[in-house]
C-alpha cells in the first residue's frame, strides 16, 4: 500500500467569540496547561480560578473586541489562509489545529485518523522554541496521535528562527516601511518567565549564567528562546542593512511577579521618545500569525504609550 501523507500545522488558538463566557472557557484551558503556568497543580488552580478567572475575562473579551473581525478571530481567519495556500502549492492534504479553543488538537487528529493519513510532517506556527508554545503544542499532538492513529508516523519541523527562507520573508515584510524617515525598528517578542529558559535548559546551568550566555556556543541554544530571537532579529537587521543603533529587541507581556525576558516592550514604548525616538516601526516576529494578545497589545495599548510619551508616528509592521 502507498503510503498517504499529510501536513499539520498547529497553532495557539483563540476564544470561539468575544463573548465572556467564551473568553473565560479559553483563558481557563490556556492559563491551567502546566507548561504555561508551571507551578504544581495546587497553586496553579488557585492562581488560575482564585485570582484570574474571576476578573480577566471581562478585560480580556473588551480588549479582543478592538481586533476581532466581522469574519471572527484574526487567529483563526489567518491560519486557516496560510492552511489553505499551503495546500494549493504542495498538493497534499494539510490540516490545522489549535492548541487551546476550536479546531482542537483532539478532533482534527481524530479527522486525520478517520482519513487514513499514514506519515504526517507537522509544522509548528511558532518559528523559536518555547515550552509555553512550541512544546506544549507538539506534546498535545503527540499524546492524540497515540490515543487515535498510533500507527501514523511523523516528523517534525524543528524551530525555524534561523531559516534563510524566513529571514528573507521577514526582511521583505518590513523592508517597504523603510522607505519613509524612521528612527528605530523594534522586534517585540512575546515574552516568557526567566524560569522556562533554565528549564528547558538541558544542562540547567547555561541559560541565563551570565550577561552574554546567548552569543556562547552551547547544546541550550536549540530550546533557548531567548537565543533563537536574538539571532532572528541579528539576521533580520543585517538583511536589511541596518546598523545595531537602528534595530533594537524587546519582550511584550507578562503575568505575574516572578522575572520574564526583557527588556519589556511597555517600559521601552514608554521610554524611547525620552531618548530621542520619535518616529518607530515595530515588528512581531514570535508567531507567523499574531495571537489575539500581541495583536491588541501593540496595536492599541502600545501604540497609545509610545504616543503619550511623546513619540510622533508609530507604524506596526508585521
Amino acid at each position: 500500500m502507498s503510503e498517504k501523507k499529510a501536513v499539520l500545522l498547529f497553532n495557539l488558538g483563540s476564544p470561539d467569540s468575544t463573548s465572556i463566557p467564551d473568553v473565560r472557557e479559553y483563558l481557563k484551558e490556556f492559563l491551567l496547561d502546566p507548561r504555561v503556568i508551571d507551578a504544581p497543580a495546587p497553586v496553579r488552580n488557585l492562581i488560575v480560578r482564585g485570582f484570574i478567572l474571576p476578573f480577566r475575562p471581562k478585560n480580556s473579551a473588551e480588549a479582543y473586541s478592538s481586533i476581532w473581525t466581522d469574519e471572527g478571530s484574526p487567529l483563526i481567519i489567518t491560519s486557516k489562509k496560510q492552511q489553505k495556500l499551503l495546500e494549493d502549492t504542495c498538493q497534499l492534504p494539510v490540516y490545522l489545529c489549535m492548541r487551546y479553543g476550536k479546531p482542537s488538537t483532539p478532533d482534527v487528529v481524530r479527522q486525520i485518523a478517520k482519513d487514513g493519513i499514514s506519515h504526517l510532517l507537522i509544522i509548528p506556527l511558532y518559528p523559536h522554541y518555547s515550552m509555553a508554545s512550541y512544546e506544549t503544542g507538539l506534546v498535545a499532538i503527540e499524546e492524540a496521535l497515540q490515543d487515535f492513529t498510533p500507527e501514523t508516523t511523523y516528523q517534525v519541523l524543528p524551530p525555524y528562527y534561523n531559516d534563510p527562507g524566513y529571514i528573507e520573508c521577514l526582511a521583505n515584510r518590513i523592508k517597504p516601511y523603510l522607505s519613509n524617515p524612521f528612527d528605530l525598528l523594534l522586534l517585540s517578542y512575546h515574552g516568557i518567565p526567566e524560569r522556562h529558559l533554565r528549564k528547558s535548559d538541558p544542562s540547567h546551568a547555561h541559560c541565563l549564567s551570565c550577561e552574554n550566555c546567548c552569543d556562547i556556543p552551547n547544546p541550550a541554544h536549540n530550546t533557548c528562546y531567548r537565543h533563537q530571537c536574538l539571532e532572528t532579529s541579528r539576521l533580520v537587521r543585517e538583511t536589511l542593512n541596518l546598523s545595531e543603533d537602528q534595530c533594537s529587541v524587546s519582550f511584550q507581556s507578562r503575568l505575574g511577579r516572578d522575572p520574564w525576558l526583557q527588556p519589556y516592550t511597555d517600559k521601552t514604548l514608554d521610554a524611547l521618545p525620552r531618548k530621542g525616538v520619535k518616529k518607530l516601526l515595530i515588528a512581531c516576529p514570535a508567531f507567523v500569525t499574531d495571537c489575539l494578545e500581541t495583536l491588541e497589545e501593540i496595536q492599541e495599548e502600545g501604540k497609545e504609550t509610545f504616543m503619550d510619551a511623546g513619540g510622533e508616528s508609530f507604524k506596526h509592521g508585521i
